[in-house]
């Protein structure tokens, strides 16, 4: 269990009697026998797709709190080697081509390496904590939002069929109506009567 007794701790280590396991968070481990009481400990996760809380509490105070902040470059990564992987086998004259030979996408419960990197980062830090508390229960916090429910809270039923797009043709006009007809580039500057509209790819995809 964590101390805040430091002078404890330095006897220990000077006596022989603890050796540290870890340096960040500072861990020591008993070499002697010691009674198996343990305080019951909560770990709460504030899972997230860019960064992930933890927070280890008792009943009367909070014992260890970390933000891990999670790799975002995977998808990008991707798209260089597929493209780097195009440009190779346009060089090679005699090579035929290859379709639909990627067997791990296949395999029952694969997940896309962006979600899989996610998943893993999540267990992982997880264990991390549970390696040096004994944690009794996790909380794990997964929040959604209702977007019309927030613009109006009386909505329910069939109501959320009936949308702010409902009366246009498509989404392409509902934006033109919600900017007003007006170009988000130069706001009008331009004067121009007819507005285009623009789609933006990007040649790794």
């Amino acid at each position: 269990m964590p101390t805040s007794r430091h002078g404890k701790v330095k006897h220990l280590l000077k006596n022989g009697k603890a050796k540290v396991v870890r340096r960040t968070p500072f861990t020591i481990q008993l070499l002697y026998d010691s009674p198996e009481y343990t305080q019951p400990i909560t770990l709460g996760v504030d899972a997230g797709s860019k960064v992930v809380g933890l927070s280890a509490t008792t009943e009367k105070k909070e014992l260890f709190v970390s933000e891990v902040t999670l790799r975002d470059d995977i998808p990008e990564l991707l798209s260089t080697r597929r493209q780097n992987r195009r440009t190779r086998r346009n060089h090679l004259r005699y090579r035929m081509a290859r379709f639909l030979n990627r067997t791990a996408s296949k395999k029952e419960g694969w997940l896309a390496p962006s979600v899989k990197h996610k998943v893993d980062s999540h267990l992982k830090v997880i264990g991390n904590v549970h390696r040096i508390l004994p944690i009794s229960r996790i909380v794990i916090e997964t929040a959604s939002f209702d977007i019309q429910k927030i613009r109006n809270p009386e909505i329910s039923g069939t109501e959320y069929q009936q949308g702010v797009k409902l009366s246009f043709w498509n989404t392409r006009e509902y934006v033109l109506w919600r900017d007003n007809h007006e170009c988000q580039h130069c706001h009008g500057k331009t004067k121009d009567r007819i507005l285009n509209v623009h789609h933006k790819e990007s040649r790794k995809t």
